[in-house]
């Protein structure tokens, strides 16, 4: 199953399978972690796409839900060439690739909760998880998406947020999803520092003028989101008037009235 996955990823990349070392399996506990512990051994744009994960991460130490036949979780060692104050673009850079790649199959508008998920139609479909080893000696971008719903459904701890890119229809998308995550995360990964992407970001966030909880370590402070600068950072102005540019950190989106 695995290698005929493999295969088919191969052929949707089309050219640009020759830049991409591929690798898939049917399970493994964490793509991620694999990759950091065999980064040493591996070349740049090498991807590992897993059709099941049992250990699944997330940011902030958090688990992330990887069901087999209904998820798509791959992780690509990059060994970019850039200064410590641009590794944080990646984050971005990927969320754009992941949305681009998701209407690029047929999906409804994709849009960004800072600083790494995707939503659709108000459900969170992606997360990204991006890891980088000593020294920025590389980095490990992780994505894994909700391609179609669970046959179980959702955990009931994430039933209320999580949803999938597509129904459950019985048409496999994985494949040339993988292929089109790929071809767009080499695109825009591959020019930055180019900045170019960053106004898509901005216009695909849905947290402009929305109220939120900004963590920062065990602080937990009620901002408004004024928007996303240059360099894909959340601006956000305290009660007090204060006005920061968050680079790091989480946020919770605060309910509207009437939500």
């Amino acid at each position: 199953m695995a290698e005929s996955f493999a295969d088919a990823v191969r052929e949707a990349l089309g050219p640009q399978a020759a830049s991409i070392s591929l690798e898939t399996v049917p399970v493994c506990p964490s793509t991620n972690r694999d990759l950091k512990e065999r980064a040493d051994a591996l070349p740049a744009w090498h991807a590992l796409i897993a059709l099941e994960q049992t250990q699944g991460r997330g940011r902030l130490g958090r688990s992330f839900f990887s069901p087999g036949g209904t998820g798509l979780y791959m992780s690509v060692l990059l060994r970019p060439e850039l200064a410590p104050e641009d590794v944080s673009l990646l984050t971005p850079a990927a969320a754009v690739a992941v949305c681009r790649a998701l209407e690029e199959l047929g999906a409804d508008r994709a849009r960004i909760k800072w600083v790494n998920d995707v939503y659709i139609n108000g459900r969170k479909v992606c997360g990204i998880l991006t890891e980088a080893g000593p020294c920025l000696d590389y980095v490990v971008v992780g994505i894994g998406v909700n391609v179609s719903p669970p046959a179980d459904g959702f955990p009931p701890d994430i039933t209320d947020i999580a949803g999938a890119v597509f129904p459950a229809d019985g048409e496999d998308r994985r494949a040339p999803l993988a292929a089109a995550v790929l071809r767009q995360l080499y695109e825009i990964c591959g020019r930055l520092p180019d900045l170019s992407f960053a106004d898509e970001y901005r216009a695909r966030s849905f947290l402009t003028g929305r109220q939120v909880d900004v963590f920062q370590g065990d602080f937990v402070r009620r901002a408004l989101v004024l928007g996303t600068d240059e360099r894909c950072r959340l601006l956000v102005r305290f009660p007090d008037g204060a006005k920061q540019a968050l680079f790091s950190g989480d946020v919770s989106v605060r309910p509207l009235d009437g939500e």
